[in-house]
């Protein structure tokens, strides 16, 4: 009874805090001006630092209205500027908030705000967009969509140092390729914006410097052009120099510092200008010691802790940055990217949201291409996890020549390489379809597979027997591949089980056995393997019990009553002594093994 009192329960706290959030949106109704002009004023207080009201005020539809009195001739200044506060207090929620006020097309209503001549009601309609358009949900074409839009902004950078703080962070984050930057650079950017370097707010001149960053970005006619303006009588590269000094934020030093690479890379810059580019590879020199720094420190702290890793990941541009370490100059800060992003691909939840989002496999596979042999050990273990069976990478990296790649891997002279290398041609096999285990066959080839199961490294022998086991599951997959490589895989298995391993490579050889005698048709490979067939009897009655379940796995397979001579089997092991072995087994102190014997039993009883 209990539980059918939940839901009258549930419903009169929903009913409550409804009714609370209805009363607010009510008063924007009002008939009287004044009353909702105050109601606005209280709606704004009641939803700073408030994600449950912001979210019911939107479903109770309080967005229409604000922007219907947003835009209304008929409102006063005041209210249509606290309607713009409260529009973007209901943005700073959750991006599903920022996706409800984009469908009641709030983007067009605050760029018409922004007519205005009243500076107060520009900069909250500035202060929104600013918040809009920096949600990842925003798409930012929808900037570039009115033509008569980037030219207004550009003439609003003059109106005070908020109108200038918004638009540049508007700009850097909406300039997503050439086509913006040239809209951008046509429009005067450059010219609009230098002068900002040398504002007496910290956030201008970051902002700024964030546009100029994003604005010189692999592209030569912008680099090109900053190397020639002044401002305040001063070269713009100077004013990048000077802010690489030490004693200027780290963010504002890093962030100089990508300005003056591109424009080196634009050839913009010399090489033998001595004034720019010694002073720029010292400071470059400290920044990549800073990001290394960084990267170490993100590594070690979500090494062991999925919380912490979870921060780490929600923390603004955090991904972007450190995916952007991957193509680092400095071969130290690529390899502490690729350690943080390794650290951070622990998380099981993480490899399905945030590492599909920022896709970050593709520069991993160029990392892979063609980095010392320090970077491929880590890159390739990382490459391991996103290769996991539930990893949405999983597809695309195969897609994109990652079997050959791996295989080539297995051939290194470093043993980590050849561990990591089979072990993500596992992970890659595991639940596979039958043409990715038949690309991996094919491209690894019978003879690397023999050097692998006879490798001096005992993590190399074990994952390449594990990736055996994965190839060797689903019937079809097992009849198909034992009818090409059985010969040679049951001599592999032969010369395991005669050799002197440890009990856990015993054991998977046993289970591989066991997966081929699951197949229809590659059973009697086994089964005309008197030898084979010893050796499973001889693991039978082995001291380890590990060995004994495995092997009885292997009979299990074999005189299971339901399949096609299943008694021509029966009798042969039978007339092998096999069923006494299972009496035998049947009264084991171990309860695992007295049942497997028992269902083994039951099958000649059948």
């Amino acid at each position: 009874m209990a539980c059918l009192l939940e839901t009258p329960i549930r419903m009169s706290v929903l009913s409550e805090v409804t009714a609370s959030s209805r009363h607010y949106v009510d008063r924007l109704f009002d008939p009287d001006p004044q009353k909702v002009l105050q109601g606005v004023i209280d709606m704004k207080n009641a939803v700073i630092g408030n994600n449950k009201q912001k979210a019911n005020l939107i479903v109770l539809g309080a967005v229409p209205r604000l922007l219907y009195l947003l835009q209304q001739e008929a409102s006063t200044t005041e209210l249509k500027t606290e309607c713009a506060v409260v529009l973007g207090s209901l943005a700073m929620g959750t991006e599903n908030n920022v996706k409800s006020l984009l469908d009641c097309h709030i983007i067009p209503a605050l760029l018409q705000g922004l007519l205005s001549p009243d500076l107060k009601f520009i900069e909250a309609c500035l202060r929104c967009l600013r918040t809009i358009f920096t949600s990842p949900v925003t798409p930012e074409e929808l900037l570039y969509t009115d033509a008569t839009v980037i030219p207004h902004l550009m003439a609003l950078l003059s109106r005070s140092r908020y109108t200038q703080e918004y638009i540049c962070q508007i700009f850097s984050h909406c300039c997503k390729g050439p086509d913006h930057q040239t809209i951008l650079f046509n429009h005067g950017a450059v010219q609009n914006i230098a002068h900002l370097l040398t504002s007496l707010s910290y956030k201008v001149r970051m902002q700024a410097l964030k546009c100029f960053s994003v604005l010189a970005f692999e592209n030569p006619q912008v680099s090109m052009t900053l190397v020639n303006v002044l401002v305040d009588g001063e070269l713009l590269p100077q004013i990048f120099v000077k802010m690489l000094q030490r004693d200027k934020p780290i963010e504002m030093q890093l962030t100089s510092a990508k300005c003056l690479t591109y424009m080196c890379r634009a050839g913009a810059i010399r090489t033998d200008d001595n004034c720019i580019v010694l002073k720029l590879d010292h400071d470059l020199k400290h920044a990549h010691e800073l990001r290394q720094a960084a990267f170490k420190l993100y590594a070690s702290l979500g090494a062991n802790d999925e919380d912490i890793r979870k921060k780490i990941i929600e923390t603004e541009n955090m991904m972007d940055r450190i995916v952007t370490g991957l193509s680092e100059s400095s071969v130290k800060v690529r390899l502490a990217a690729v350690r943080c992003l390794h650290s951070l691909s622990r998380s099981v939840q993480q490899l399905r949201t945030s590492f599909q989002d920022h896709a970050v496999w593709k520069p991993l596979m160029k990392v892979l291409q063609n980095a010392p042999d320090e970077i491929l050990v880590v890159a390739s273990s990382m490459l391991c996890n996103l290769l996991l069976e539930f990893s949405p990478s999983k597809e695309p990296i195969l897609e994109s020549g990652a079997v050959e790649l791996l295989c080539g891997l297995t051939q290194s002279e470093n043993p980590a390489l050849r561990v990591n290398g089979i072990w993500a041609l596992m992970n890659m096999a595991f639940q596979a379809e039958q043409k990715i285990k038949a690309d991996i066959l094919r491209s690894l080839s019978t003879e690397q597979l023999f050097r692998l199961l006879s490798d001096s490294d005992l993590n190399v022998l074990m994952k390449t027997l594990g990736l055996l086991r994965n190839l060797l599951s689903t019937r079809p997959h097992i009849d198909k591949i034992m009818s090409t490589h059985g010969k040679q895989i049951m001599q592999a298995v032969t010369l395991i089980l005669e050799g002197e391993h440890n009990i856990e490579v015993k054991e998977q050889t046993l289970c591989i056995l066991a997966n081929i005698a699951d197949g229809t048709t590659a059973k009697d490979l086994i089964m005309t393997n008197d030898d084979i067939l010893q050796k499973i009897k001889y693991y039978m009655g082995h001291s380890h019990v590990k060995l004994q379940l495995a092997a009885m796995f292997c009979i299990s397979n074999l005189i299971w009553n339901e399949e096609e001579g299943s008694q021509e089997r029966q009798d042969k092991l039978r007339d092998m002594g096999i069923v006494d072995i299972l009496h035998k087994l049947s009264q084991s102190p171990d309860s695992n093994l007295c049942d497997k014997a028992k269902t083994a039993l039951q099958q000649y009883l059948a």
